[in-house]
């Protein structure tokens, strides 16, 4: 990918790295200073300070001893199921979910995402209608992973006003679980760009030895993995955006 990660060395200080090295830095730098706690979620989440050959940039470092246990998701694959949610965006060529890779921080094993550089007032629920393609992309992205938190504060606006996604730790259970505030689209047709994208990754679904469906296999569990090829087979089959289903289907609190 070509696309530049606008984040940042520090929270006074705009960076513009290319995705790639953003990747490397993320995989390989020194994970040394966390900045602060981000209190806004409910698990532990801190911004940290990523340091790699010559660059600087923060992360976003979710440890697994952080996770608050949950009824329905198993116990510590939450940090998983982000890092996961970055390697299905990057399988779909869908620059949707800023870099994250698991790897060991000051807090244990953990997912370390790019920090993307936003302005927080902005979110899904002050986007303009120019907005729409990036977010029936993402509306086709949540359909397939089973976003089950798609909040509208989830979504950032960088500086080339390009969309990402963020907090994909309630993704790809095996029972429906879609809870979205992306319901703008429902019904409709989805594009054939969207549509041809979704027919490769399905693609790369049937071959046992890609290598992206064995990295996939040893961040979310097989049986995860297969109803994440169902739900992406309906999806070609029906061709439309889902409908809300009959129980929850929006996140609480929205933003």
């Amino acid at each position: 990918m070509t696309r530049c990660i606008h984040t940042a060395s520090s929270l006074e200080d705009p960076l513009s790295i290319p995705y790639d090295e953003v990747v490397d830095a993320l995989t390989y730098g020194d994970i040394n200073e966390e900045i602060g706690l981000m209190r806004m979620g409910s698990n532990y989440t801190f911004l940290v300070r990523v340091r790699y050959e010559e660059k600087t940039l923060l992360g976003v470092y979710k440890p697994r001893l952080g996770e608050r246990p949950l009824w329905d998701f198993p116990e510590g694959t939450l940090c998983q199921r982000e890092a996961a949610a970055s390697l299905v965006a990057d399988a779909l060529e869908w620059p949707i979910v800023p870099p994250t890779v698991m790897r060991q921080g000051t807090r244990g094993e953990g997912s370390l995402q790019a920090f993307i550089d936003h302005d927080p007032e902005r979110h899904y629920f002050t986007f303009q209608v120019h907005h729409d393609e990036q977010l029936k992309r993402m509306a086709a992205f949540d359909a397939i992973v089973n976003n089950a938190d798609r909040k509208g504060g989830h979504c950032l606006l960088d500086a080339d006003d390009h969309i990402w996604g963020i907090d994909h730790g309630l993704c790809f259970h095996a029972m429906e679980k879609l809870r979205t505030v992306i319901w703008d689209f429902a019904g409709q047709p989805i594009s054939e760009n969207i549509l041809s994208d979704l027919q490769k990754f399905n693609d790369l679904l049937e071959n046992d030895q890609d290598l992206f469906l064995i990295r996939l296999n040893r961040l979310i569990a097989p049986y995860e993995v297969k109803a994440l090829k169902t739900r992406v087979t309906q999806l070609l089959e029906s061709q439309t955006f889902p409908m809300p289903g009959p129980g929850p289907n929006r996140p609480w609190p929205a933003i």
